[in-house]
């Protein structure tokens, strides 16, 4: 055994380059089932960032993806994403055909119109065939949470109607599968009379009489309170007697499903905390599946995400716990819940049920996300999808630390900390790391554990992490994620900085090298951070939200009222801007950063970055500035993420002084 090389933190070799870490960027996402069939979508961020849609067939399919399991249905430049809300939502369905074969209806993101697919069918019937009008690229129509009914798809339907990102109406639609739409906007029959700004798309009961869905309007988030509305079907396909039978302003419904034999249940916070109920539709009296301090439910970002999944039989599948979630076998009658065996300790909120077979997209400590089935006649659970070989020696990858910290006023704060690690280096006894605390997006999210070679990148050159799930974050109850309420910039600020004075005080961080790095709403605390605090050397910051006011007015819609429940009223805005905006804050910002931002970004436009620049204009900040042509919220592209987290490593190398020369130097100038 050869012995372990002394070096510096920072300066150890590592297999895990920048190109590798893009290339498994992402994640699998939006898993379904066509008959014995399992489907889902992929990204490919070298193909330009788009999403394949990946088809597992009965007998296991071809290899594919990222390393098996499954293959890519359709080539490019076929792009399997929606716009709606910009975020987008479950962008396909599918179903068997009577002729045999599959029938799938899916958002192709380059004119967010559906498209009809029959790979089986004869001759050119087996090519995609548009369903919906080609309107305005980036605005006009677009469609998500598609579900099938005889001879339509009901979905989704967003439609712009002005030029400001709040011009616009969103109802469930009735799409003619036989493409009458294409061409004809009047084809689409409107089901809902768009009272409420925000919609999922339909659940319908087996027995075809029912709809239920979920609803919520301005100010509220889909965290706070959102209605759960149900319908009755007439014959002739029109929605009746419409109303609300559960939640509220003040109750969050995540999600609503039917089982097999027409129960309804839905994932309410009615108890602070997202547990399963079943509700009556006639008194909307919600009876509790499983009373527990755990999530069995998450933040509506987008619709379709699903944390339960009834099974024909009565049990129900459901993703549960506190912080990360695992996937669990429910009894509903007497509450026992079982847990999957298995490695996997996070979930992602997209179930699928055919038969006794429940699937999902799963991860641990030590694989990425892949796609995971549960038999649970047997038990017995699997990986069958994006699942592959580990592209370096897995003796590379860190360990992660789930821990809590005490920040102000005692209060817990939950972070995942994962130390420099390298099978043949280690730093001189008396030498500390230097550490980067994540601040994740959302802000109202969490990050759990998992394998992640964007952190591994850093860890394994001896650059240690720390990742917090700051007050505000979901997944530790209601109570928990209402910390941020108008104290966005002051408690995620804290939390991030109490966790690493914590690690500095004990050891474990040198206080001289720490930095901070977060992206969309993590950048805002990140740049927040370097205007309120001085634990600091540097920080990275990417698309980020830098200016309250007029991120209000630039953002879409989904958001455009988000601040006011994340910092304030509209009249008390402009104060609580000056207070906490970076951009007003600007003078006190004395450290190093790199700014890296999409051009195309539509959520974090790119003038809230040029504002951020202006307002530091004079002054001897040491910065970087890197745009990004094409790429939007969230970097999708192999060579922009290659680039961007080359630009972080060489920000920390010269902050912390330390020697790589595997990287480019980045240009850090000290003025405009």
């Amino acid at each position: 055994m050869t012995a372990a090389q002394t070096r510096p933190y920072g300066s150890w070799p590592s297999p895990i380059a920048a190109e590798l870490a893009a290339s498994l960027d992402g994640r699998p996402e939006y898993v379904g089932t066509v008959g014995t069939e399992v489907w889902w979508t992929e990204p490919r961020p070298r193909e330009g960032g788009r999403r394949a849609l990946v088809r597992l067939r009965a007998d296991g399919g071809a290899g594919g993806g990222h390393g098996g399991g499954g293959a890519a249905e359709l080539p490019a430049p076929w792009d399997v994403r929606s716009r709606v809300t910009e975020y987008g939502g479950l962008p396909w369905t599918g179903a068997e055909r009577a002729e045999g074969g599959p029938l799938v209806v899916f958002v192709h993101f380059a004119d967010q119109r559906l498209y009809a697919y029959e790979p089986e069918a004869p001759g050119e019937a087996a090519h995609p065939r548009p369903l919906t009008p080609l309107s305005e690229v980036g605005g006009g129509l677009r469609w998500a949470d598609p579900v099938l009914r005889g001879s339509e798809v009901w979905c989704v339907l967003e439609e712009f109607t002005g030029p400001a990102p709040t011009d616009v109406r969103r109802v469930i639609a009735a799409v003619p599968l036989d493409g009458s739409a294409a061409g004809d906007r009047s084809a689409v029959r409107e089901l809902t009379d768009g009272r409420h700004r925000f919609s999922t798309g339909p659940r319908l009961s087996p027995d075809g009489r029912h709809a239920a869905w979920l609803v919520w309007d301005h100010p509220r988030m889909p965290w706070d309170g959102t209605e759960l509305r149900l319908a009755g079907i007439t014959r002739d396909g029109r929605l009746e007697r419409a109303r609300t039978v559960l939640g509220g302003p003040a109750e969050a419904v995540a999600q609503v499903e039917w089982t097999a034999g027409g129960t309804l249940l839905a994932v309410s916070d009615r108890s602070g905390w997202w547990n399963p109920y079943r509700v009556d539709p006639e008194t909307g009296e919600a009876a509790g599946l499983c009373p527990r301090e755990e999530e069995f439910g998450g933040p509506l970002w987008k619709p379709g995400l699903r944390w339960i999944a009834p099974l024909p039989e009565g049990l129900v599948a459901v993703l549960h716990g506190q912080g990360a979630s695992v996937l669990g076998v429910l009894d509903p009658e007497s509450g026992d819940l079982v847990d999957a065996a298995g490695p996997w300790t996070a979930w992602q909120p997209t179930l699928a049920v055919s038969g006794t077979r429940v699937y999902g997209v799963a991860a641990s400590p030590r694989s990425a996300y892949e796609v995971v089935e549960l038999d649970t006649a047997t038990g017995h659970a699997r990986a069958v999808g994006a699942h592959g070989v580990d592209p370096v020696d897995p003796a590379h990858y860190p360990e992660p630390q789930s821990r809590t910290f005490l920040g102000p006023d005692n209060r817990e704060i939950h972070a995942h900390v994962y130390p420099p690690h390298h099978p043949a280096c280690r730093a001189a006894a008396e030498e500390l790391p230097p550490y980067v605390v994540w601040a994740h997006g959302g802000p109202t999210d969490h990050v759990p554990p998992v394998l992640d070679l964007h952190i591994a990148y850093f860890t394994s050159r001896g650059i240690g992490v720390v990742e917090v799930n700051y007050g505000g974050s979901t997944g530790y109850g209601r109570a928990y994620r209402e910390r941020l309420r108008e104290q966005w910039g002051v408690v995620d600020v804290e939390d991030c900085a109490a966790v690493a004075r914590a690690l500095a005080a004990e050891g474990t961080a040198d206080p001289d090298r720490l930095a901070i790095r977060g992206a969309s709403a993590g950048g805002w605390t990140a740049a927040a951070s370097l205007a309120a605090t001085d634990v600091y050397a540097c920080a990275a910051i990417i698309y980020p939200v830098l200016d309250l006011l007029r991120f209000a007015e630039e953002t879409h819609d989904l958001e455009s009222r988000y601040v006011e429940g994340l910092a304030g009223p509209a009249q008390t805005l402009a104060v609580r801007c000056r207070e906490r905006s970076p951009v007003a804050r600007a003078d006190r910002i004395t450290a190093p950063f790199v700014l890296l931002q999409g051009l195309a970004d539509p959520v974090c436009p790119p003038g809230q970055a040029e504002r951020l620049l202006a307002a530091l204009r004079g002054r001897p900040v040491p910065h970087a500035y890197l745009a990004f042509e094409g790429e939007g919220h969230g970097f999708r592209r192999a060579d922009t993420m290659v680039r961007a987290l080359e630009a972080e490593l060489s920000l920390y190398a010269q902050v912390f002084g330390i020697q790589r020369t595997d990287v480019p130097q980045l240009e850090l100038r000290l003025e405009l």
